[in-house]
């Protein structure tokens, strides 16, 4: 029998054998890669949101999971509502494309002019035009991929199963997002910034209308006005690109106040530094980390209660404070051997090491011998080391969030008691005993229900108004009646006055703070937010 020569297949064989697969035209591997695009875009859009609302509304579980839940909710009526576009198919995807990378890619930027622009106290406003974008955003994003699924099907793969199409499809939606969930935090937002990552993305969303535009060229009707709106949101988002930086300053500017003589995004939060007439300020994620006309009263009331009270600590922790204003006040004292500081963002040590400005007013703190900086985080840090220290001064922003409220629980407590001197004393930065009273006094029975004293005291403070503070201890804590000389505020005097509390900041009923519930976040929220309304 000839090589050319088959059997005849055998009764059923035809319905038994799998299909041969079909290569991937060239078409429809570009349809397919619009959608890792499609994909990429559609989520930086929503993590945009989430970053921007938690800058500008205050650094919140809360606001990334409302705009998160709103966004997947639009996307779901946009999947739902892409059944009533039945014809012109690749016009209609095009057309949304470009609407998504103008809206989209536009969205940072207009909701952070609008912030600036807003009167203070206006926030009602801010949050309903926040969510009516993302929720336009979000339907738009939903409409995308049932109308690329469909192209798929009627252009290259109407002989093949629904199953093999969701198949390919969803491969590339969910690699995209892959993608732009690591590059956001590690690559985009620090080296591009949140206004030209959205701008740079909805680029991307009008590079894949303009290559719909040339695959379908030969069905597209009306192609002249389709490529001239193409040209005409490129050229914007191009415009837009190019003033991102001006853009940025004149808001940053508007809404500080102080001229900006530093911004700068880390891996980890946004960095403003304002100078004026008044003096330096530090912003992180907008909010107030220090002035530098007051930041002695909280430094010196932060550190000194607990250096001074101990005699001759050698050995000091100071967990959080990069600013290295705390670490400053640890080296007046001549017996300190080493400070040990854990700052989790190493932005913020090298930039107060270097800085001439701010190396002014930290003393050149972090450039002393006696100074060891770790960039890790505290909670990690903690247990890993088995080293005992005579003062640890813990100075983390307020609990925000939870990444920061864990900071604050009875787990993270027991682990700062192991590393404590039997002799020694801890201070904790605990908010306001004014604005946010049972947040402070929820700190006080989260330390005591780990079993160490808790000694609460506050000070006034310009800037931030009344100011809270506990010291955590084994033996008794009485107040120092030496301290350093060439202190600010802080004097022996003094202690009546920072250890009462009146009527309005007396002692509440509070839970501890436990890892597995961290009441204290949702406490805060409620009790600060009341102070935006």
């Amino acid at each position: 029998m000839s090589s050319s020569t088959t059997a005849p297949p055998e009764p059923g064989a035809d319905a038994a054998a799998p299909a041969a697969p079909t290569p991937i035209s060239s078409g429809e591997l570009a349809l397919l890669a619009s959608v890792f695009v499609i994909a990429a875009c559609g989520l930086v859009y929503e993590l945009a949101a989430g970053a921007l609302a938690s800058y500008l509304l205050g650094d919140s579980v809360l606001q990334f999971s409302t705009v998160i839940g709103s966004y997947l909710f639009a996307m779901g009526i946009g999947s739902w509502l892409s059944r009533y576009i039945e014809h012109q198919l690749v016009a209609q995807f095009l057309r949304i494309e470009l609407l998504v990378g103008l809206l989209g890619g536009l969205m940072p930027a207009a909701l952070f002019m609008l912030h600036s622009l807003l009167p203070l106290g206006h926030v009602l406003a801010f949050k309903l035009m926040l969510y009516a974008m993302v929720i336009a955003v979000g339907v738009l994003v939903g409409l995308e991929i049932p109308l690329v699924m469909r192209i798929l099907k009627r252009h290259f793969r109407e002989r093949y199963a629904l199953r093999e199409l969701v198949s390919q499809v969803l491969t590339f939606d969910y690699l995209g997002a892959l993608a732009v969930s690591v590059a956001f935090p590690l690559l985009l937002v620090p080296q591009l910034g949140l206004i030209r990552t959205g701008v740079f993305f909805g680029l991307l969303n009008a590079v894949v209308a303009v290559w719909a535009l040339w695959l379908f060229r030969a069905e597209l009707r009306a192609w002249r006005m389709h490529a001239l709106a193409c040209a005409g949101v490129v050229l914007a988002l191009g415009a837009a690109m190019l003033g991102a930086d001006a853009l940025s300053t004149w808001a940053e500017d508007r809404f500080y106040g102080d001229r900006v003589v530093l911004r700068e995004t880390s891996a980890y939060q946004r960095v403003v530094l304002t100078s004026g007439p008044s003096g330096v300020r530090l912003f992180l994620n907008g909010n107030l980390q220090f002035h530098s006309k007051d930041e002695y009263r909280y430094h010196e009331s932060l550190v000194h209660p607990a250096m001074a009270a101990h005699g001759a600590p050698k050995r000091v922790l100071v967990l959080g404070g990069g600013d290295g204003m705390a670490v400053r006040e640890v080296l007046k004292y001549p017996s300190v051997e080493q400070v040990t500081l854990v700052e989790l963002d190493p932005h913020m040590t090298r930039l107060f090491a270097q800085m001439p400005m701010l190396r002014t007013i930290n003393h050149d703190a972090l450039l002393s011998s006696k100074v060891r900086v770790i960039n890790a985080d505290a909670f990690g840090w903690l247990e890993t080391q088995d080293t005992v220290f005579d003062v640890i001064v813990v100075d983390f922003p307020d609990p925000t969030n939870f990444a920061l409220g864990k900071l604050y629980t009875t787990s993270f407590y027991q682990r700062l008691d192991q590393h404590l001197a039997a002799g020694g004393y801890a201070v904790v930065q605990t908010t306001s005993p004014l604005i946010a009273r049972r947040s402070f006094w929820t700190v006080v029975a989260t330390i005591e229900a780990v079993g160490l004293q808790a000694t609460p005291y506050h000070a006034h403070v310009p800037s931030f108004g009344e100011w809270g503070f506990v010291l955590a201890h084994r033996r008794p804590w009485q107040p120092p009646r030496q301290l350093p000389e060439g202190l600010r505020f802080l004097t022996a005097a003094a202690w009546p006055a920072l250890l009462d509390f009146p009527p309005d900041m007396a002692r509440v009923p509070a839970e501890p703070n436990r890892l597995s519930n961290q009441g204290l976040v949702h406490t805060f929220e409620e009790e600060w937010g009341k102070v935006h309304e």
